[in-house]
């Protein structure tokens, strides 16, 4: 396992860290960790004015071993009434029951609706007394409130109305809820089993500002004194919801006072943070998630570095779990306008340039891997009496990630939902817009799944490639990284075509268009990786790599096959293994 290096990149703070870091609790703190099930995905929000071209994003990553990569389609509908919604737990498909339906639901388009209302989330677990299995579950909140919303605050309003009146059957989870004006992050826990509604927190982030949340909650401490003076809106929402609103946050009403009741907080109420009352700080909290939010804020600050003891839970460690040390802002103002292309880069993020990169250290093999076997971490004796446990680095991109997108939410232009499937790293965004008719078969549900192959499947195409490609990353990498960089820029040029090509049709002629053209440009990005598949396939087989001359593999005179190039192994990975092996 690679730790802390001092010589990973050009950081400041690679420099000051010992390179046998061992990011390690013992076995009295082993007891406490987060389950490894809810260490998965990965937000990012920002604000309309810390964009580069005015409007709101989020992205997401759907991280789970097992897990199919498609693209969620649901068309708008008009229903009869006393029509009933069914309800499956999105996770397990477990039948949870029904619940009336509403009479028009809107069309959604992966975790974007007709609307660009777009709602994206991380699990983290939190206090297990507060879970239950019995209500609506956080997945099918996320769809059912896209069917139902106009706007992100519609969007929590629905999510609390439907927790208030069937319960919460999911556990901690925190939320990014966004439209073309504005984006909220929300923090949501159960009361327990049997029990209807739920604790939660939710914070419009600024304009200008920046976010993120990877399974750990974020919010702290609530606006107690601030004095608002309430709109008739937020006196409503405050009867409906049992709530608190004060503008930019709103909090269930008794999220205090439960957290007394249990136990869970004993001081005065200006002190109280939800975070450390339902999801108190662990040591993979921090380096398996907070890590991930610094690395983030770090592409649009100079000063993350104050941050990186805390991130990566080495404060944490050092006081045996008493002080997590100086935790990072909520959200962060970027020095400098964030572009949808900085957010598709982001959510590719392995740590480059960090003590952190995942493609280093003994772990990662001669060939720099960033696949990681036996999950996250594994457990160690070091002596008679004493275990550890260990961590490996869990950057944003992740070989168990089905499927990730960035919501581009846009005033006065079509919402662009850009999807990717499988690895971040290794994969390449399509523009899939929000009001299109229908979604490529290559992404659509039930074109195989993960356990039956498909040859016309993105998922499975760009499996194919991400996992041949890790048997030798650091050669096979560039390759993959070329093609993405080349699709990346011509939908980028694309964009303001198609804005434009679309500007004076009809509604009905402009979702036509669009429905072509996002079906078209995904079946030719896949129609590319195939082809990229077949190509590694044949240049590294067999462990050699063979011989190329103006884009063409070497042949020798008689139109044979030359013989294989076989390289060295790394000389720093040799010095690792010989003494292993008989010499001289």
């Amino acid at each position: 396992m690679k730790h802390l290096s001092a010589n990973t990149g050009s950081s400041r703070t690679a420099k000051r860290y010992n390179r046998r870091f061992i990011a390690a609790l013992t076995i009295t703190i082993v007891a406490l960790l987060l389950p490894l099930k809810v260490i998965a995905c990965t937000n990012f929000i920002v604000g309309k004015n810390a964009s580069a071209d005015g409007s709101t994003m989020i992205s997401y990553a759907a991280d789970s071993y097992g897990m199919f990569g498609f693209l969620h389609y649901s068309p708008a509908k008009d229903w009869p009434e006393g029509a009933l919604r069914e309800v499956k737990d999105w996770d397990t498909g477990r039948p949870q029951g029904a619940i009336p339906q509403v009479a028009h639901t809107y069309t959604v388009v992966g975790n974007m609706n007709e609307h660009q209302v777009t709602i994206g989330e991380t699990t983290w677990g939190g206090r297990e007394a507060l879970w239950d299995t019995v209500g609506v579950d956080y997945g099918s909140l996320i769809y059912i409130a896209l069917e139902r919303s106009k706007t992100a605050r519609e969007a929590i309003e629905w999510f609390i109305t439907l927790v208030n009146e069937y319960g919460y059957a999911s556990e901690g989870e925190t939320f990014s809820f966004g439209d073309p004006n504005e984006v909220w992050m929300m923090d949501l826990i159960g009361k327990g089993k049997g029990q209807k509604g739920a604790n939660w927190v939710a914070v419009r982030i600024p304009d200008n500002a920046i976010a993120a949340h990877a399974n750990q909650s974020r919010i702290t401490t609530l606006p107690l004194k601030i004095k608002h003076k309430l709109t008739k809106e937020e006196k409503r929402l405050q009867k409906k919801l049992n709530c608190v609103c004060k503008g930019d946050w709103m909090w269930s009403k008794d999220v205090i006072s439960f957290a007394r009741e249990k136990g869970y907080f004993t001081g005065v109420d200006q002190d109280f943070s939800f975070q450390a009352a339902y999801n108190p700080f662990e040591f993979s909290g921090l380096y398996v998630c907070e890590a991930r939010v610094w690395s983030f804020f770090r592409h649009f600050s100079n000063d993350m570095d104050r941050y990186f003891d805390y991130a990566t839970g080495k404060t944490f460690r050092e006081s045996k779990g008493k002080d997590a040390g100086e935790c990072m802002p909520l959200w962060i103002i970027p020095n400098r306008k964030v572009t949808v292309q900085d957010m598709k880069e982001c959510m590719r993020d392995e740590y480059k340039g960090t003590p952190l990169d995942i493609t280093q250290g003994t772990d990662a093999g001669p060939w720099e891997s960033k696949l990681r076997y036996g999950g996250l971490g594994f457990k160690c004796a070091v002596n008679d009496t004493d275990t550890l446990q260990y961590w490996y680095e869990r950057p944003t991109a992740t070989q168990q990630t089905a499927w990730s997108f960035v919501s581009q939410m846009r005033n006065g232009k079509k919402g662009i939902f850009w999807f990717g499937v499988d690895d971040a790293a290794c994969s390449c965004y399509t523009p899939m817009y929000s009001c299109i008719n229908h979604v490529p078969e290559c992404f659509a549900e039930g074109n195989g799944d993960s356990y039956t192959f498909s040859p016309t499947s993105a998922w499975w195409t760009f499996n194919m490639v991400a996992n041949w490609a890790y048997t030798k990353y650091s050669r096979m990498y560039p390759h993959i990284r070329q093609l993405q960089q080349a699709w990346d820029d011509k939908f980028n040029t694309q964009i303001e075509g198609v804005d434009a090509k679309i500007a004076s049709m009809s509604e009905e002629d402009a979702r036509a268009f669009l429905t072509s053209y996002s079906c078209s440009q995904a079946d030719n990005l896949v129609a590319d990786w195939q082809k990229l598949y077949i190509y590694l396939v044949t240049k590294f087989i067999d462990g050699q790599e063979r011989k190329e001359e103006n884009g063409q593999f070497v042949r020798n005179k008689y139109g044979n096959s030359c013989g294989p190039n076989r390289l060295p192994l790394p000389e720093k990975f040799l010095k690792m293994v010989a003494p292993e092996i008989t010499h001289e």
